[in-house]
C-alpha cells in the first residue's frame, strides 16, 4: 500500500494560477475566476494576476454568489479526448473538478486494459470520469440524485461524441441502487464513488457520509468483479476526515485491497502554474 500525494499539473485549459488569503486564481479554459479556498492560508505570490479575474465567488451572511463581468452563462472546455462544459453554479463550483485529473488518467489505463468492463460512476455529477471511462471502452452506469446533474453530463458526453449506449444515466440515490444490485447479482470490472459529505436522493433519501460510507462500501464489495485488472476508486472532500480514514474504511470491506498489485491513498492535490505550491483539494484511495 503507498501512500501518495495525486498532483493535477495545468494543462491547456486549465490552470492554477496563484493562491494565498483562503482564495484561489484559475483559469477554465478562455476564463479567469476567483474562488474561495479554505486551504490557502498563505499569501500569494503573483497578485498583479488577480485583476484578471473575470469573475469571483463571494461569500456574505451566510450565502455565496458570483460577482461576474463579460463572462458567458456556459463555455467549453477539453482534456486529452474529453470535452465538457463549465458554468458558474450557486456552489462555487464549475462542474469541472481539476484535482481528479491523474485519477481520470488511471482510469482510463484501467479500462483500456479490459475488455469491455462495466464500470458503475456513482455520484457521478457532470459525467467527466464516466466519459474518460467509456471512451476507453467502457458500459459506464452513471447514478447521480440530481436530475440538473445528469442532463449536464449527457450534454458532456454528446460534445465528447461518446458513442450511443455506452452510458446509461440513472436518477437514483447511490445507496438503494448499489444494494438492489447487490440483490440482483450484478457484477461491476470497475467502481468510481465521489459521495458528498451530506446530500438527498430524488425521493429525499438522505445521504451522510458518516452513517452511510460503511453501508455503502459493504454493498459495493458484493458487486465489485474479482477479475484480475478490475479497479476501485473512492474520492472525498469532506471536512474532518484523513486519506488514513479513508483507507482504513476500504481495507475493512474490501480485503483484497492489501493484496492489490496496484493500491495507493493519500491527498489529491492542484499544482500552481509556475510554481511549487499545491493546493490540498480532496482525498482518495484507489486499487486494481
Amino acid at each position: 500500500m503507498k501512500n501518495i500525494n495525486l498532483i493535477s499539473e495545468p494543462w491547456s485549459d486549465y490552470e492554477l494560477i496563484d493562491s494565498g488569503d483562503n482564495k484561489k486564481l484559475e483559469r477554465f479554459g478562455s476564463y479567469v475566476l476567483i474562488r474561495p479556498e479554505t486551504q490557502a492560508v498563505w499569501r500569494p505570490a503573483r497578485p498583479e494576476e488577480w485583476k484578471k479575474a473575470q469573475a469571483e465567488f463571494i461569500w456574505s451572511g451566510g450565502k455565496g454568489a458570483w460577482r461576474k463581468k463579460n463572462i458567458p452563462e456556459s463555455w467549453e472546455m477539453r482534456w486529452d479526448d474529453v470535452r465538457f462544459t463549465a458554468r458558474l453554479t450557486s456552489f462555487k463550483h464549475t462542474g469541472v473538478f481539476p484535482e481528479q485529473e491523474p485519477n481520470w488518467k488511471w482510469i482510463k489505463e484501467k479500462v483500456s486494459k479490459l475488455n469491455k468492463p462495466n464500470v458503475l460512476n456513482l455520484f457521478g455529477y457532470t459525467g467527466i470520469a464516466s466519459i474518460a471511462a467509456a471512451k476507453a471502452g467502457a458500459r459506464v452506469t452513471h447514478v447521480d440524485a440530481s436530475k440538473q446533474s445528469n442532463n449536464w453530463a449527457k450534454e458532456n458526453a454528446a460534445l465528447s461524441s461518446v458513442p450511443d449506449g455506452s452510458i446509461r444515466y440513472l436518477l437514483d440515490d447511490a445507496l438503494k441502487f448499489t444494494e438492489r444490485e447487490t440483490r440482483r447479482n450484478s457484477v461491476y470490472e470497475g467502481i468510481i464513488l465521489d459521495p458528498p459529505a451530506f446530500g438527498r436522493g430524488p425521493k429525499g433519501e438522505t445521504w451522510r457520509i458518516e452513517d452511510d460510507l460503511g453501508k455503502l462500501l459493504a454493498a459495493l464489495s458484493k458487486i465489485l468483479s474479482p477479475k484480475s485488472g478490475s479497479f476501485f476508486v473512492l474520492n472525498g472532500y469532506a471536512a474532518g476526515y484523513s486519506p488514513q480514514s479513508f483507507l482504513q474504511a476500504a481495507e475493512s470491506y474490501f480485503p483484497e485491497l492489501l493484496k492489490a498489485p496496484e493500491s495507493e491513498f493519500g491527498e489529491l492535490q492542484i499544482k500552481e502554474l509556475d510554481s511549487n505550491r499545491r493546493v490540498p483539494s480532496g482525498i482518495y484511495v484507489r486499487f486494481a
